[in-house]
């Protein structure tokens, strides 16, 4: 196995990683961004005031992209699977 095989894989699986992530983080980010508005015009500044709402964005939207990101994730791992015997040479 080369290291240029080995850098590939690894950039391969960085990648899949940023694109099954992004759609939780920006969501998260969204939601943070929205609280921190209400807190501001409020004056509100309660630290723990976005956790929950952040949780469960992030569990709606994991509801929701789950089926695309094991999907992602499976067609991944099969591609490493089916190569397998050119990485061992």
């Amino acid at each position: 196995m080369s290291t240029g095989l080995v850098v590939d894989i690894t950039v391969q699986a960085v990648w899949l990683i940023i694109k099954c992530s992004a759609p939780m983080l920006i969501a998260s980010l969204v939601v943070g961004l929205i609280i921190s508005i209400f807190q501001t015009v409020t004056s509100i500044q309660e630290q723990t005031l976005t956790f929950v709402p952040k949780l469960i964005t992030i569990f709606v939207v994991l509801i929701i992209t789950g089926d695309w990101i094991m999907s992602n994730i499976l067609t991944f791992i099969q591609d490493i699977y089916s190569k397998f015997g050119d990485y061992v040479r």
